[in-house]
């Protein structure tokens, strides 16, 4: 970071933690070594999921770069794109804004009081869109934890949403296990690009509860791209419909992979918890 009195906005999305910095006049362009020291919560951020740079763009209204908390790049964060979508929507007055990402380009617009609706266009489907290492069908790849005889999970779904999610299908949440499994399959030589897990146990054909293994953040308490992710591999499987509550461990999200454009749209809430000055480099 090249000024020391930087501003930033630390948000929530359904829990999802950012801190976002106005980088329109001038740019940012912290390298990994210094994404971590900020995440670390001795640097008084208080921690987050992802850092946010919102960037001037020659084709929308922002473009939006996404840093995990380890420091890695990463395309896109669907609640980061509610809050920098809200961010805009209340500076312009606009009653919709397009935002472009690493992972392509999408609109928001107001649905209430602190909530957005964002368009995360079209899900990508295919062996080579999520990408998958080899060739398969993503409504239920080969990969499974555990012994073989009898693994603890077994053909997820595999989906991108402008960044790669594998869903596995299960009843079993709890820390320890997601934890446990995440952390084996973010890595799993089946995803070249390292993968976002996600756990969805289906409570009825409109409601998810999941929990998510971000790559690059961990466990989080919300994952919006994880969310539409879920969707779409338990629609694609039959076990919901095609619009769903997805409950996370911040909030709740509803998630619609709209029949007639075949675009995911996801609804939630915004939260502004404080300003403040990025500290010293």
């Amino acid at each position: 970071m090249t000024q020391a009195a930087r501003p930033y906005i630390r948000m929530n999305g359904a829990g999802n933690a950012f801190i976002v910095v106005q980088a329109f006049e001038e740019g940012f362009h912290p390298d990994e070594a210094q994404v971590r020291a900020l995440a670390d919560p001795a640097a008084g951020l208080g921690g987050f999921d992802q850092l946010i740079g919102v960037e001037p763009s020659e084709t929308a209204d922002a473009f939006m770069r996404v840093w995990n908390a380890d420091g890695s790049m990463v395309e896109t964060c669907g609640n980061a794109l509610r809050c920098v979508g809200w961010l805009l929507l209340e500076a312009t007055d606009k009653e919709e804004v397009v935002i472009d990402t690493l992972g392509g380009p999408t609109t928001a617009r107001r649905a209430g009081d602190h909530l957005v609706t964002v368009d995360m266009g079209a899900p990508r489907l295919e062996w080579d869109q999520v990408p998958l290492a080899e060739e398969m069908d993503t409504r239920g790849i080969e990969l499974q934890v555990g012994p073989i005889d009898a693994p603890l999970l077994h053909t997820p779904g595999a989906v991108s949403m402008g960044n790669p999610h594998v869903v596995f299908f299960t009843d079993q949440q709890d820390d320890a296990f997601v934890r446990g499994s995440g952390s084996l399959v973010e890595h799993h030589p089946l995803f070249p690009e390292g993968v976002n897990v996600g756990f969805a146990r289906v409570l009825d054909r409109d409601h998810i509860r999941l929990r998510v293994w971000e790559r690059g953040a961990g466990l989080t308490l919300a994952c919006g791209t994880g969310a539409c992710a879920a969707l779409v591999a338990t629609a694609r499987r039959g076990l919901t419909e095609r619009k769903a509550t997805v409950v996370v461990d911040g909030g709740e999200l509803t998630i619609d992979w709209d029949e007639a454009s075949g675009h995911v749209f996801m609804t939630g809430p915004v939260e502004v918890e404080r300003t403040g000055l990025l500290p010293q480099a």
